[in-house]
């Protein structure tokens, strides 16, 4: 089980960081990746983040969003700065057993994440 926190509305500029706690399995063993989907748009891959701490990023967000992880308290992160009324979105994290940067999943293709948690909606306001 999956469960996001960290949500809320802000102005344009403005900071949240967002967090997915891990229950009933080890983030250690799994491709976690945070995904978000916006009104009327389709779910798209925002970040991702290995086992061995690499990371992949959207282009949209690279320089303002950081993800990270803390494998001892089974949670992911996902630190979004700078933020921009297109950020607004509902935002999710999940997991998959392959591997982010795998020879044929994408790390953003969200058919090949297994567990997803219910979301957090951030939303930016001009």
């Amino acid at each position: 089980r999956l469960a996001e926190s960290g949500g809320g509305s802000v102005n344009s500029g403005g900071s949240l960081t967002l967090s997915c706690s891990a229950s009933q399995y080890t983030i250690g063993d799994y491709c976690m990746g945070w995904f978000r989907q916006g009104p009327g748009k389709e779910r798209e891959g925002v970040a991702s983040t290995a086992s061995d701490g690499s990371t992949n990023y959207a282009p949209s967000v690279k320089g303002r969003f950081t993800i990270s992880r803390d494998n001892a308290k089974n949670t992911i992160y996902l630190q979004v700065n700078n933020l921009k009324p297109e950020d607004t979105a509902m935002y999710y994290c999940a997991a998959r057993v392959f591997a982010c940067n795998h020879e044929y999943y994408d790390w953003h293709d969200s058919a090949t994440f297994k567990y997803w948690g219910q979301g957090t909606q951030v939303t930016v306001s001009s």
